[in-house]
């Protein structure tokens, strides 16, 4: 589970702006809200919804693909490559130029709390500090830093009684610039390594579920999934039916049978979907049901919100079927109807299985719909210098029962576009 993230010196992001999943004491709708499971810590409930809003170029997009590059960077292979890591720093300030994007996750896995910081630049991780808090209390699991004078490494006690200093040793030899080395050492590890295999697969899954650039590459996944297993097909045309798509089965022929179904349910998740992105041939048939009955219509003539929501299909099934615990998605409401875009939204809060949906959006719709609380709105801004501000209307002067809608377009949280007038 996200506890809170921040971000600095990354896109439009100039100094540290923080997103936060803890949920604010005495407010309603507690069905919003989840306790999490830490051992021998008392913590607060955390958020299971935090939606994003504000003008274009404000920086809605640039939080999501902040988090988004932990993720990537976690799943990059052992190469000597000269290709940038995906960081690019605040470009309006000269003198943060030639400095890392910082970034700070806190989450939880496995009943443990984490604390992991990285500061990267296009050419290499400069520093990385991960932190475990069993029964509340931090223990360094290790820290790494490069400066002028190369690699340097401080190692938590525990870290070093499981494993010995020897192999600690090696493996930092073997991590290459670009490389978090709690990736290297996972992937050298013989043992099971819990104490670095759990957070990082926590990190590595950030990948999987943050969807960023529409959702037409997922819908290819989507088809290629439904062709291979006639259960997911099911699921995905009952998922469709659920927010008013009256398909009742879809269809799926394909050149070559991509054998999904097993590796699915065995494998690692992400990487069969990715295996299977590309290389067949496929077509799609929906089926409809009307009061005149029956009718099959090709996934091409579908509407866009009907593709997009084939396509969102894969990443909220891979939240619910898997390890992975928080779904990211910019502009939830591309081509869907403010109606079913609530839908969502509530089917997510009450799921029985706890999980965070983080989406940004520009539909005022969820403001007026009484499904979320003042703290699971979050409002972008560009400040005179170019950079963004994240602040949540709870930080606002306010009432809980308040028309958070009305007050928005009133300007009272700021976050609006200013139009000049010829």
């Amino acid at each position: 589970m996200l506890i809170e993230f921040s971000v600095s010196n990354f896109r439009s992001f100039r100094e540290k702006q923080t997103l936060s999943m803890v949920a604010a004491p005495r407010l309603r709708k507690r069905e919003n809200v989840f306790k999490p499971e830490l051992t021998g810590e008392a913590f607060p409930d955390l958020l299971k919804v935090a939606v994003i809003y504000g003008p274009n170029a404000s920086g809605k997009s640039n939080l999501l693909k902040a988090l988004d590059v932990i993720g990537r960077i976690a799943t990059l292979a052992p190469t000597n490559s000269d290709t940038p890591l995906p960081v690019t720093p605040f470009c309006f300030d000269p003198e943060l130029a030639d400095q890392p994007s910082l970034f700070e996750l806190h989450f939880i896995e496995a009943d443990v709390r984490y604390q992991f910081n990285v500061a990267v630049t296009a050419d290499r991780v400069v520093s990385e500090k991960l932190s475990a808090f069993p029964k509340g209390q931090e223990s360094l699991l290790y820290e790494r830093s490069h400066t002028v004078d190369g690699e340097g490494y401080v190692f938590g006690q525990n870290l070093v009684k499981a494993l010995g200093i020897e192999v600690l040793e090696a493996w930092k030899k073997l991590t290459p610039p670009k490389l978090f080395f709690i990736a290297q050492a996972v992937a050298n590890s013989s043992e099971s390594l819990d104490s670095l295999r759990q957070p990082f697969q926590w990190i590595k899954g950030l990948m999987s579920c943050v969807l960023l650039d529409g959702m037409g590459e997922s819908a290819k996944i989507a088809q290629r999934l439904a062709a291979s297993n006639d259960r997911i097909a099911n699921s995905m045309a009952s998922f469709l039916d659920e927010v008013d798509v009256p398909i009742s089965k879809i269809t799926v022929k394909t050149t070559k049978s991509p054998g999904l179904g097993m590796r699915l349910l065995s494998g690692d998740v992400t990487e069969t979907l990715a295996s299977h992105a590309s290389h067949q041939k496929t077509e799609t048939i929906l089926t409809h049901q009307t009061a005149l009955g029956s009718a099959d219509l090709s996934f091409e003539n579908e509407s866009e919100g009907t593709k997009n929501l084939i396509g969102f299909w894969v990443p909220w099934f891979i939240k619910n079927s898997s390890d992975v615990s928080v779904l990211v998605v910019d502009e939830l409401d591309s081509s869907l109807h403010p109606k079913i875009v609530a839908a969502i939204v509530e089917k997510h809060i009450h799921l029985e299985t706890a999980s965070q949906l983080i989406f940004t959006t520009h539909d005022t719709h969820l403001m007026d719909a009484k499904l979320l609380r003042r703290d699971q709105f979050w409002i972008t801004e560009r400040d005179i210098n170019g950079a963004t501000q994240l602040r949540a209307i709870h930080d606002f002067e306010g009432r809980d029962s308040e028309d958070i809608e009305k007050r928005y377009y009133e300007g009272r949280y700021r976050g609006l576009p200013i139009l000049k007038r010829g």
